[in-house]
């Protein structure tokens, strides 16, 4: 029997490799502040724990080697990001010296090399496996249970991103509702008006071309220009538009954060409107007409549903855009988890800049799988008028 190799998993394994044997696993802090001193798997975890951990990521690198049957590799990867998650818990309990409050323990490069090779084997199983849209949605709730359960359980409470969220837990949730809220309002706000815009920009050819030279050049802005550039006029109608300021408009703030948000998620969108319209078969619209319907039902019952698959692509680009961009909002003072970036970057705490970029990450991963899911779903769902 030969034996054959796979040749992503060579990838991930020399990457896996690396992280495991030339990287640190986690880092030693005086404090939250100053430089510590790195640990490889063995110095971090006590006796055992580090040998066992060590020989369960070389067993499931071999596996992502070799071209064995899918559900093992996805087995595999589970499997290994499980043991590091346990391993990084254990770290922080093994390593901290007792008593000591200032102390702090945070994941080093090797962790965070070893929890991307794994998760893109996991990543390539679930492609290549190619599973219904429902059960990537089993598969996101189940990762985002085995999540929570690792912070209800306390697993982790000896990491130094931990630490920081105790210090600020109420902060921080008041914040993720900020990041949320302006990154899902702009983008409703930009449905609300960028749909019937791209509906009418196909509709009427000759506004075409300048709704969406007008709608490219916002984007080429730089974001934080953007937002630089919306302050004079925000503060200028706060001032004089009676009723303004009461209603949150203002030069800084959460105003200009949703109007730049708002604005850059307008060319998608109506692209993707006028691009999926466009697509629709001639035929369709033709059988339509034949028998006896309406503008307006042919838009609503013929040409939206079969236009939905790639206006909900415009869609699924704008959400993980806007979650991105919400971060600089913060510079202005429109709040979200690039609150805690920027506070840690002038603190020189990455530990705090952690607690704003890892939520950011989860939150567009989990919005990019749900929004593909959908996606998927409603380009397989037969239309009205087609034949199921």
């Amino acid at each position: 029997m030969s034996i054959r190799i796979d040749k992503l998993g060579v990838v991930i394994g020399l990457i896996a490799l690396y992280g495991m044997l030339a990287a640190a696993f986690a880092v030693l802090k005086p404090n939250r502040i100053l430089q510590g001193q790195a640990k490889s798997i063995v110095e971090a975890l006590p006796g055992s724990i580090g040998w066992g951990l060590l020989l369960v990521l070389l067993a499931c690198t071999v596996i992502a080697v070799l071209r064995v049957p899918l559900w093992f590799r996805l087995a595999a990867a589970v499997a290994a990001l499980a043991a590091l998650v346990i391993g990084i818990g254990y770290a922080a309990g093994a390593l901290t010296p007792p008593g000591n409050s200032y102390a702090r323990v945070s994941p080093a490069a090797g962790f965070w090399i070893l929890v991307f090779a794994f998760a893109l084997l996991a990543a390539d199983a679930i492609s290549r496996l190619q599973p219904p849209p429902w059960l990537r949605l089993v598969f996101l709730a189940v990762v985002a249970a085995l999540v929570w359960s690792v912070f209800a359980s306390g697993l982790w409470s000896g990491l130094s991103i931990m630490k920081e969220y105790s210090g600020r837990a109420d902060v921080f949730w008041a914040e993720a509702a900020k990041h949320v809220t302006l990154a899902i309002g702009s983008l409703v706000a930009a449905c609300v008006i960028g749909l019937p815009l791209g509906i009418l920009c196909h509709r009427v050819p000759a506004m075409r071309a300048a709704v969406l030279n007008t709608l490219n050049l916002i984007q080429t802005i730089p974001s934080i220009a953007l937002f630089g550039i919306l302050i004079g006029p925000l503060a200028w109608i706060a001032v004089n538009v009676p009723g303004a300021a009461a209603v949150g408009i203002r030069g800084i703030g959460t105003a200009p954060a949703f109007v730049a948000l708002f604005l850059y998620s307008l060319l998608p969108i109506v692209a993707n409107t006028v691009v999926g319209l466009a697509g629709v078969p001639r035929e369709a619209n033709d059988a339509a007409r034949g028998i006896g319907m309406t503008d307006g039902q042919r838009l609503l019952q013929i040409e939206l549903p079969l236009a939905m698959p790639v206006i909900l692509t415009g869609i699924r680009i704008v959400l993980v855009q806007n979650i991105g961009l919400a971060t600089i909002a913060a510079l202005i003072g429109g709040g979200g988890f690039g609150v805690f970036v920027f506070q840690g970057i002038g603190q020189t705490a990455m530990d705090l800049v952690l607690l704003g970029a890892v939520p950011t990450v989860a939150l567009a991963f989990g919005s990019a799988v749900v929004l593909d899911a959908l996606i998927q779903m409603s380009s397989r769902f037969p239309r009205k008028g087609q034949a199921a």
